[in-house]
């Protein structure tokens, strides 16, 4: 079956979820990050989708600004930095994280293979609209599509519908890009194509499906467009 839509998860793949930690780390008043703002970042990651997920089961869902704004207050405390300046810093550097160096150039190649392209994430319209334009792909994207349009997280499979709402067509002819495991197992379980961007070399979760490619990088995607 012929690709003829490609779906990108946002935080982690398109966007350098480390970045805000990094950026605010080599500014004036992140002095505290210097030494451990990879561990902040890390921490603050883990703690973030583990508010998604347990939202999810539970179904007590807030937006992703406010998840992402309590797994900084808990990162924070762990940390022992209390600096409402430096709260306020991170979380406005997360609304324009940077996109990964080949990002704009994958993006531009697949709408000129004339396909659909989009973004599928648990992030906000309203963060993933500062995000997509501060990383100037809005272009090459024919939709961004946010899990607020129906109140739960990823993976769950209403999620998913909403590529299928949005482009129509047979599951098959969706390819889902995602650094994410979790993510790539609900989307191969779904019955999407799915290509699993392990940057980091880390071995695959045992989780319930596997990825139909693995990818160092985003790169290689135009390769199965």
């Amino acid at each position: 079956m012929t690709i003829k839509t490609i779906v990108f998860d946002a935080y982690g793949t398109l966007f350098d979820v480390n970045g805000a930690a990094r950026i605010a780390s080599a500014e004036p008043g992140g002095e505290a990050l210097a030494r451990n703002w990879e561990e902040i970042a890390q921490n603050w990651r883990i703690k973030q989708l583990e508010y998604t997920w347990l939202r999810a089961i539970t179904g007590n869902h807030i937006d992703f600004a406010h998840v992402t704004a309590d797994a900084l207050t808990w990162t924070m405390e762990k940390a022992g930095l209390d600096s409402p300046e430096l709260r306020a810093r991170l979380l406005a550097l997360y609304d324009t994280l940077p996109a990964y160096p080949e990002v704009r150039e994958v993006l531009a190649d697949l709408k000129a293979k004339d396909r659909n392209v989009a973004i599928l994430s648990n992030g906000t319209p309203e963060m993933l609209d500062r995000a997509v334009e501060s990383a100037g792909i809005g272009a090459s994207l024919d939709a961004v599509l946010s899990v607020e349009e129906v109140g739960v997280y990823k993976p769950d499979a209403r999620v998913y519908d909403l590529v299928q709402a949005r482009f129509g067509g047979n599951k098959d002819e969706v390819l889902f890009v995602t650094s994410n495991f979790w993510d790539v197992a609900g989307a191969t379980g779904y019955g999407f194509i799915t290509a699993w961007v392990n940057r980091t070399d880390q071995p695959r979760d045992r989780l319930w499906s596997r990825p139909t490619h693995v990818l160092p990088d985003l790169s290689h995607v135009p390769d199965f467009a």
